[in-house]
């Protein structure tokens, strides 16, 4: 259905800027949140209403929803990437700056915005598909996840009597600025606006689950039940 009131962090690029194209094509009313202002710039020009902030900053983030009108899709798409190259020199800055963008910045956004959703809305979780299996060097960015994941999980229930709806989006390996920066293999790559149109079309069936390519993300969940031993060294060869 058109003329959703559709709010999306990390708007500017990859997976939010093909959100923002997608729902813009279905001629909902977008509010597209970044960081940079250059990059909003850039946005097309149909764009609702455009929010410049940081999702780690909470004065921020509360001085934008006071802006907002009520919400039918809250999507918290915004996130980063970051590697702990060095595991027996564990860098804790790094951990605890990708535990602060990736989960502890959606309690921020939860709490400013989930009162604005309204009932029969949707509530929209881009987690990643690294929480299926453990890989190499994922320590932060997987425990991330892994919190979004029982966060959403969680908050499903808890909105069951206030009749919004959420959805849990375990994307592959997605094109995206964040995966430009990976030197290992990216199996079943597809490009981020193939990623919006499989992550619209699901939200609007109201789906609890989604995950693709499935080609991958079958493996993946596959690769789990096998014995540990097996797909350790299949998932340490493939990410050196």
């Amino acid at each position: 259905m058109a003329d959703n009131m559709v709010l999306i962090t990390g708007a500017t690029s990859g997976i939010g800027a093909a959100l923002v194209d997608e729902y813009l094509a279905k001629s909902d009313k977008v509010i597209a949140c970044g960081r940079s202002q250059q990059k909003m710039a850039a946005l097309d020009t149909r764009v609702y209403q455009q929010c410049l902030f940081d999702i780690t900053d909470s004065d921020a983030v509360a001085q934008v929803a006071s802006e907002v009108a009520t919400l039918d899709i809250l999507i918290l798409n915004a996130g980063d990437c970051r590697y702990i190259d060095d595991v027996i020199k564990f860098d804790h800055q790094a951990f605890s700056a990708i535990i602060a963008t990736n989960l502890t910045a959606l309690g921020t956004l939860l709490a400013a915005f989930l009162p604005k959703v309204k009932r029969g809305g949707q509530v929209v979780f881009v987690s990643s598909s690294a929480t299926i299996l453990p890989f190499p060097r994922s320590e932060a960015y997987g425990a991330s996840k892994a919190g979004a994941d029982y966060l959403a999980n969680s908050l499903r229930l808890d909105l069951l009597e206030h009749d919004i709806g959420v959805t849990l989006v375990h994307p592959g390996f997605v094109s995206t600025p964040l995966t430009d920066k990976n030197t290992f293999d990216m199996p079943f790559m597809i490009t981020s606006q193939e990623a919006a149109k499989r992550i619209v079309k699901g939200v609007n069936q109201r789906k609890a689950y989604l995950h693709f390519p499935k080609r991958l993300t079958w493996l993946l969940k596959f690769f789990s039940i096998l014995p540990a031993g097996l797909w350790q060294k299949l998932i340490i060869r493939n990410n050196p």
